[in-house]
């Protein structure tokens, strides 16, 4: 089929070439009801049980919780598997579900100077392992300075780690790996879990949704390399969290600051309220653009309106804005390219998707010039030159002879 036929069947449509307003349909229409959730929007909350380890409420504040979350910079939804066998029913092959397992996810989160997530780590293995609760040097078992007293001291001042007592009847210390008692021993039966829960939010247009890990424990734990060749390296820390179950919800975002269906997001403390200088009226040098001359004229009127003193500043403020973005410009040559590209723009979209960036290309005109025209023009002969005119080489051995303007 000849091009213009195809083209042609593109322009006034077929049944089996659409522009792409079909897919807009599809996805945008019922408020982007059908569009596909974006992997960078999401938030964690990690809930410590801080009613049954009421310790860990002095450790972590109310803000060192809140930004905690935020230091997520990747995370694993949950996944499953299935144990399924294989039955026989004479000889037909029957499949029975037997049980489900829960996959580990991992969580990676930033090694932050402040050492929240590392504290976060810390806490959890000093809760359930005594090997961090034995002091070396004279200092606290924290996770923190080896202060002052640890200098020149012996490291066995308080416990000889480098002591074989392998045959001493009395040992100093023996509490050594996994500890099951609890904060409150005999007020409860077993240990509390530090975790509570883990919840995952995604959000989408204005939505969310959330899965739950429910008690959710750490199952390995690994610390970054450093690397002196990795000049732009981040150091990071990655925990997988193995759990019990999974509990999925949705929603809508109240839009409020911070939002009331998502904890400790968009909390105004951790974000620039200010708007970019880009969109401020008057910054850029467009006419019809975002920040332009329209948008200086429009700030401009709307601050007057006000009629207070606030409103006569912001308009002073944004006309001496326009005036500097737009001085030694040439305003007609800005407003008839933008014209031009908002005209190109708008019959570029009224066209169907397989017209667009469509190039025609038209035959060359090509002329011998000499004593031998017209000539048998060979290929070998030609030479397209597209930054001047066509050059013939003359079959006669006279030197090359051109066309053109």
């Amino acid at each position: 089929m000849a091009f213009g036929q195809d083209f042609l069947k593109g322009f006034f449509g077929t049944d089996f070439l659409r522009d792409y307003t079909h897919a807009s349909k599809t996805f945008r229409s019922n408020n982007s009801a059908l569009s596909p959730r974006r992997k960078f929007l999401f938030h964690v909350v990690f809930n410590l049980n801080t009613q049954q380890i009421p310790q860990l409420s002095s450790i972590f504040q109310a803000g060192d919780l809140a930004n905690l979350n935020l230091l997520v910079k990747e995370i694993k939804l949950p996944s499953y598997k299935f144990n399924v066998d294989t039955m026989n029913q004479y000889n037909r092959k029957r499949k029975v579900q037997t049980m489900i397992e829960y996959d580990p996810i991992t969580c990676i989160m930033h090694d932050d100077s402040s050492d929240l997530s590392r504290t976060l780590w810390y806490n959890y293995f000093s809760y359930y392992y005594k090997d961090a609760s034995q002091k070396y040097f004279d200092a606290a078992v924290t996770n923190g300075s080896l202060g002052p007293n640890a200098q020149g001291v012996d490291p066995g001042a308080n416990f000889p780690y480098g002591f074989r007592d392998i045959y001493t009847q009395d040992r100093e210390i023996n509490d050594w790996g996994y500890i099951g008692e609890s904060y409150m021993d005999g007020a409860r039966a077993g240990k509390p879990a530090f975790f509570r829960d883990i919840t995952i939010f995604g959000m989408n247009d204005a939505q969310w949704c959330a899965y739950t890990l429910i008690n959710p424990i750490i199952s390995s734990f690994e610390h970054d390399t450093y690397n002196y060749s990795e000049g732009a390296g981040i150091m990071q820390n990655t925990f997988t969290f193995d759990y019990e179950t999974v509990k999925y919800y949705h929603g809508a975002l109240t839009k409020s600051y911070p939002d009331g269906a998502i904890p400790s997001f968009a909390n105004p403390g951790n974000y620039d309220n200010r708007p970019s200088p880009l969109s401020r009226p008057g910054s850029a040098a467009t006419v019809f653009g975002q920040g332009g001359l329209i948008d200086a004229a429009g700030g401009i009127i709307t601050d007057l309106s006000a009629g207070n003193l606030a409103g006569v500043i912001g308009a002073i403020q944004k006309g001496g804005t326009a005036y500097e973005t737009f001085k030694g410009r040439d305003l007609n040559q800005i407003i008839e390219t933008e014209s031009k590209n908002i005209a190109r723009s708008e019959i570029k979209q009224t066209l169907p998707g397989a017209a667009r960036g469509v190039l025609f290309p038209n035959k060359p005109n090509i002329q011998a010039v000499g004593n031998n025209a017209p000539a048998t023009l060979k290929p070998s002969n030609i030479s397209l030159n597209t930054t001047g005119p066509v050059v013939i080489n003359d079959q006669t051995g006279t030197k090359p002879k051109t066309t053109g303007p």
